[in-house]
């Protein structure tokens, strides 16, 4: 075999253009794949349709520089058009989610104009660049003949490379706008390139067009060294992103080992598929198996039904735009037993406001659960030792109210058996006597249920509460001590207030600690008005004041810090729980108890207590 035959029957014009059609073709099914996989990588997107272009591009120029005739050399011409706009196209795309450049209107104005040229090329004329082409001549390309055209330019190609002219703008102002982000690396090479390929497509279309350069019509190389920039720079973000995912993978181990320490169960769910995945601790503590599926469904199921609805309320609060949420709620596991869990979590968003994803994590409160429940008991049990103990102060004041309408019973019984010894007993006479006895019998039996109340040890039931006539019902169990004392006691309930929401025990508890307290004050007041007066009013809009305030001595500035510590008293006889427990009573309700001097004499002890919203206050 001849070798110098074989070399003469090589055409590196259609090897090269071949090679360049195949190479583009390869990047674009690399990147196509990518976006499919992750639909917020329109970059690879763009690309993948940008490479697909260059390599139809590539095909086309190989068909017009091997065109033995006008027609198909017009033709080849005419239907290179539509690769041409499709690369524009992923090019300035490319630019605006790689670069992201800001006036994307230089764009949609570059591919606008193409768009207007795509229409002429289709219907004035042979093609975009020739009205007609009469002839074929042969120029030297690559160490061979190729074919140029001979015919009548089309002037409206001016449409065409007016487009280029923008697209060139486009591609400058994003490698500025790259450049001044700190991103000069990425600015000068694919900013750089995609710029430079339109003043090249530029500079060779006004040379050929309207210079009468004789030049082929072939602009394939250029697009392939703006492909191959382009795919570099996003095969160096695959690979950078391959490095982050190697140490996100670290990170996430030593965050498993970190959460399993402090027993900390992790999980993420995957909003738009569906899907959850947990950590081995997290399947623990919800009673699934390692290998188990994982759905929200299957989760809510082993949520308490008492807690369920919360709970996912809050899940669908985060997920509208809320982003974070908190809860503690009781689950129900496999095998019966409940568990007490705390959970937090964080929902993502995409650019659009949309969740896509969830994260969170989840630990077991059970036993400190337990302990609170056990320490609100002990608390229950100070305060009810504290209630019988104020009863116990006010014993001799309670027996003379209560014996004043026995007595009363008693002597009005004696009345009216006297009457009913006579002949002819005056009935009128007998019916008021008992009436009275009546009256005197609800007394008794009023300061008696009032009492039993104080006394009863019972749980804590938060309901919507009128505070004037909690404060009513107190001031009637002090006004007999009051009266021994020589106090005078005022109750000054502002019209039209809210109820409160609470516990009617403990409000009244607290009111009896601080009332006693201010009616001690003035013991040793002197000469002064000895008075206690109980204020309410309106505080705010979501809450309503109460304050005891006296005309003692008021409170010494070095025992302000201390007043509210357990066991300290400035009584002789006290024990110092009264103020202590008043303030964890009006805390747990939610309110805030302070003391202060008065500008005159005495001090004033205040506290809030929250409004009642709604009857459904009553049941939390």
């Amino acid at each position: 075999m001849d070798p110098g035959g074989a070399q003469a029957g090589i055409s590196l014009v259609v090897v090269v253009h071949s090679m360049i059609a195949a190479a583009c073709l390869t990047l674009a099914a690399v990147q196509l794949p990518v976006w499919l996989r992750n639909r917020d990588a329109v970059a690879n997107l763009a690309f993948a349709i940008a490479a697909a272009a260059a390599a139809a591009n590539a095909i086309g120029d190989l068909v017009i520089l091997k065109a033995q005739t006008p027609e198909i050399y017009a033709a080849a011409q005419r239907w290179k058009n539509i690769p041409i706009l499709l690369l524009l196209v992923g090019l300035a795309g490319f630019a605006n989610h790689y670069l992201h450049a800001r006036r994307r209107w230089l764009a949609y104005t570059a591919i606008g104009l193409r768009l207007v040229a795509l229409v002429i090329n289709f219907s004035v004329g042979q093609s975009l660049n020739y009205l007609e082409v009469t002839a074929l001549r042969s120029v030297q390309f690559m160490g061979e003949s190729v074919a140029i055209a001979v015919g009548v330019r089309n002037p409206w190609q001016a449409i065409g490379q007016l487009a280029l002219f923008v697209l060139m703008l486009y591609f400058a102002d994003a490698s500025i706008t790259t450049w001044r982000r700190g991103k000069r690396a990425v600015a000068f090479f694919v900013g750089g390139s995609l710029t430079f390929y339109m003043l090249a497509s530029v500079t060779r279309a006004y040379s050929v067009f309207w210079r009468g350069a004789e030049w082929p019509n072939s602009g394939t190389l250029f697009s392939l060294g703006v492909v191959l920039v382009m795919g570099y720079a996003l095969s160096a973000d695959l690979l950078r992103a391959k490095r982050l995912g190697v140490e996100l993978g670290e990170r996430e181990r030593e965050a498993d080992l970190a959460a399993d320490a402090a027993n900390i169960g992790i999980w993420t769910r995957d909003i738009v598929r569906g899907r959850i995945t947990a950590s081995k601790k997290w399947r623990e503590l919800f009673g699934f198996t390692p290998d188990e599926q994982i759905t929200v469904e299957n989760v809510l199921e082993r949520v308490h039904p008492d807690d369920r609805s919360a709970f996912n309320d809050r899940l669908e609060e985060a997920a509208g735009q809320q982003g974070d949420y908190r809860s503690e709620l009781r689950l129900v596991l496999p095998d019966g037993r409940l568990r007490w869990i705390a959970a937090l979590g964080r929902v993502e968003f995409d650019a659009k406001g949309r969740p896509v994803c969830s994260r969170g994590a989840c630990i077991d409160i059970t036993e400190h659960k337990n302990i609170e429940q056990e320490m609100l008991g002990l608390r229950h049990d100070i305060a009810h030792v504290g209630r019988v103990s104020v009863m116990g102060q006010l014993s001799s004041a309670l027996a003379h109210e209560i014996n004043q309408p026995l007595g009363a019973i008693l002597r009005n019984a004696e009345a009216a058996a006297l009457f009913m010894q006579q002949p002819s007993p005056d009935l009128h006479e007998v019916s008021a006597i008992i009436e009275d006895i009546r009256k005197d019998d609800q007394r008794a039996s009023a300061v008696i249920d009032r009492i039993r109340t104080l006394l009863r040890h019972e749980q804590v039931e938060m309901t919507s509460l009128d505070i004037g006539e909690v404060l009513g019902d107190v001031g009637t169990l002090l006004r007999p001590d009051a009266a021994a004392r020589h106090v005078a006691l005022h109750l000054d309930v502002r019209p039209g207030l809210p109820p409160v929401h609470g516990d009617r025990v403990q409000i009244q508890q607290v009111l009896l600690n601080l009332i006693l307290n201010a009616m001690d004050a003035l013991e040793g007041a002197g000469g002064r008005s000895r008075s206690v007066t109980i204020t309410a009013r309106n505080d705010t809009a979501a809450s309503v004041e109460i304050s005891v305030a006296d005309t003692g001595r008021g409170i010494a500035a070095d025992q302000f810090a201390r007043i509210f510590e357990p066991f300290f008293t400035t009584k002789s006889k006290g024990i110092g729980m009264g103020l202590s427990i008043s303030r964890s009573i009006v805390e747990s309700h939610g309110g805030r108890l302070w003391a202060e001097n008065n500008a005159g004499p005495g001090a004033k002890f205040r506290f809030t207590l929250p409004i009642a919203r709604e009857p459904a206050d009553a049941a939390r």
